[in-house]
């Protein structure tokens, strides 16, 4: 898949499923640019891909309206349009339903939902823009994939706001579809479990110590690996995708496929 001369923005792009996503765009000619908060993580990616790689980083809080603003005021400036936007930020969840706070409550809900839509609503414009709507189809067609969870369609005890916002974003995206469309397709990807252990910045970096049944758990035979969904994201956004929009792809392995009974 050809992504020359397509810009690229990935929220959350330094680190895990988003650097894996990242490289891949940049990998297959994207000019890619990196929206993340954290800045060590940044860095880091730059200084390791960016003589090799058309990658720029830009430090990034999707939460704050003025932040997404800027991002997309700098990556217009730069590159003078937005083809692709992969929203990946996201934010895990702290406590139980009793000792969460509501500031810890307000500030997943404003990284993984709200963020999400502030990114749609400031690239929209320009994506629009690039798009050439004709008679029977459309050209340079724009691409958001957002970024779910399999946590939308089932949970584990105490991951209430994450649910929520993954669930939020899995409504948001059938949504988006209808709105955007025929200029802009907009589909979801909800990951299962991805070991992103290896994808971390260096200070944090370890392996995971995966146990035969860790991989037994899913019909492929294997626990997913974040290349598992940049690939996905590729195709969403490649025109082999072009009759796809509105729609969820749940790349897990099968595990949610799989009945468990305890023992």
């Amino acid at each position: 898949m050809d992504f020359h001369a397509k810009t690229v923005i990935v929220t959350g792009g330094a680190q895990g499923i988003g650097l894996a996503t990242s490289l891949a765009f940049a990998r297959a000619g994207a000019l890619v640019i990196i929206a993340d908060i954290d800045e060590e993580a940044g860095n880091e990616v730059m200084d390791k891909y960016q003589d090799s790689m058309k990658i720029v980083y830009k430090k990034t809080d999707i939460s704050s309206e003025n932040n997404v603003r800027d991002l997309i005021d700098y990556t217009i400036s730069k590159y003078q349009r937005i083809n692709i936007l992969i929203n990946n930020a996201a934010i895990g969840w702290k406590g139980d339903l009793l000792s969460r706070s509501m500031k810890s409550w307000n500030r997943l809900i404003g990284i993984n939902l709200t963020g999400t839509y502030l990114m749609v609503k400031h690239c929209y414009p320009n994506m629009r823009e690039a798009a050439q709507v004709h008679s029977d189809h459309v050209s340079n067609q724009g691409s958001i994939v957002n970024i779910s969870s399999t946590r939308a369609i089932m949970s584990e005890r105490d991951s209430e706001p994450y649910s929520a916002s993954k669930g939020g974003v899995l409504a948001l995206t059938h949504s988006l579809a209808i709105s955007l469309g025929p200029e802009i397709r907009v589909n979801c990807i909800s990951p299962g479990w991805i070991d992103v252990s290896g994808w971390k910045k260096q200070s944090v970096m370890h392996r995971s110590e995966l146990s035969e049944l860790d991989h037994k758990q899913h019909p492929v035979g294997r626990v997913g690996r974040p290349e598992d969904i940049a690939n996905a994201c590729l195709f969403l956004c490649s025109d082999m995708a072009g009759f796809i929009t509105g729609a969820n792809f749940v790349v897990d392995g099968g595990m949610t496929r799989k009945m468990i009974y305890a023992e």
